[in-house]
């Protein structure tokens, strides 16, 4: 048997823009160090120097540690291991978001997921971590084809990574609530098992809100139909050979760190204790296939997918519709110049103030116009991709 304590937080550490930055550092390295987990999960950790100094700091208890690389500004994803890490492997996903939204940032991240493989006592644990799109508004998510499509991919990856492994585990910051479809995706479609539904006991905010009102880093406004939070970031788990996996207790803090008037961060860390056990008869690779209501998951998020790829198709149709229109005031402007060009003999003026403050933004117009054209498109093709996927899954799973 075997007893692995594994920490998992949303750090949302932006060095020189979190209020109080430093001084959560290093809140976060002290009760790393005095709590003694086996295996740390962190996220939003951009600042690879920010890495680098809780590395130092934690040294002693977590000699084994990766940061995984990504992005603009970095995954945001690290591992840190009381045990050896025998491999890494990092996947990008397909789609992230729009770089023209730069109030949300996600795009800049290069959201991943992390793959580290530690061996315990003769046992292979296959440890994901990542980090999805932000939902920002639930009413109106724009987000919501590009998130399931991120779900469908970490599914995948994880189911075709994790054949060798005897325990899987996932953790990090789901931005799904526990109902969402992508979740029961997530999970239906790999076999894992819920951390919180299965605890033997519980401590921490109601209901295992990660995300919760009191805290002082979170918008309030977005939290207004959920008074006692939302549950967000998530331990995932199962046995994939001849062991048994048992959450025996999970926790969360629940606000303010011991003695401080500020929280680790805007996210509740979630704590858990896996009880592993190996059994006399090999389980067998449990992918989830065999849920009667796979099909059902599966075909409701292959309709979200086809709704935002229409979206998708429109937003392609109408930059390509406006970068052709500045191509054609181009040309409009090159037959008027030949025009007064010609008509500089009889003494007429040029204008050129004005052909050329024309000519730059129609220039500015077209360049715009075919980067957002050429970014809807390989968005376009992305959709179509998973979307054929889970066309190709269903048909699977229907014969």
């Amino acid at each position: 048997t075997l007893r692995l304590r594994v920490f998992d937080l949303n750090c949302w550490a932006i060095r020189y823009l979190s209020k109080r930055y430093q001084e959560r550092v290093r809140l976060i390295g002290d009760m790393l160090r005095q709590e003694g987990f086996d295996l740390v999960l962190l996220q939003e950790v951009w600042s690879e120097r920010d890495y680098h100094d809780l590395k130092a700091k934690l040294g002693g208890c977590y000699p084994f540690s990766h940061y995984f690389r990504s992005g603009v500004i970095g995954s945001g994803l690290c591992v840190f291991s009381r045990f050896p890490i025998l491999d890494t492997l990092l996947y990008q996903y397909s789609l992230n978001g729009y770089p023209y939204m730069l109030q949300h940032g996600d795009w800049f991240c290069g959201k991943s997921v992390g793959l580290v493989i530690i061996k315990i006592s003769g046992i292979v644990f296959n440890i994901y971590v990542t980090h999805l799109h932000a939902e920002y508004c639930r009413e109106k998510d724009a987000y919501l084809s590009h998130r399931l499509v991120q779900a469908w991919e970490l599914a995948q990856f994880i189911r075709h990574t994790s054949k060798a492994a005897d325990v899987v585990l996932l953790g990090g910051d789901l931005n799904m609530h526990p109902e969402d479809v992508g979740i029961r995706l997530l999970r239906s479609w790999t076999g894992l098992q819920d951390a919180f539904t299965e605890a033997m006991h519980f401590e921490g905010c109601e209901g295992g809100c990660t995300l919760i009102p009191n805290n002082c880093f979170t918008v309030k406004t977005e939290l207004l139909p959920f008074p006692l939070g939302i549950r967000i970031d998530y331990i995932l788990y199962k046995a994939v050979s001849s062991f048994v996996v048992k959450c025996e207790v999970l926790k969360t803090t629940t606000g303010t760190a011991p003695g401080m008037d500020i929280p680790f961060s805007d996210h509740e860390a979630v704590m858990a204790t896996l009880h592993i056990r190996r059994q006399g008869q090999a389980v067998g690779a449990n992918l989830g296939t065999a849920e009667p209501m796979l099909a059902d998951v599966v075909t409701e998020a292959r309709t979200e997918v086809s709704v935002g790829l229409r979206a998708a198709q429109q937003q392609r149709y109408s930059t390509g519709r406006m970068a052709v229109l500045a191509l054609l005031l181009l040309l409009l402007q090159a037959v008027a110049a030949l025009g007064v060009l010609a008509g500089l003999a009889a003494g007429q003026p040029f204008p050129t103030l004005s052909f050329s403050l024309l000519a730059f933004l129609a220039i500015g117009v077209l360049l715009l116009a075919t980067g957002l054209h050429l970014f809807h498109t390989i968005e376009v093709k992305m959709l179509q991709g998973t979307e054929e996927q889970m066309r190709m899954a269903l048909r699977a799973l229907q014969e």
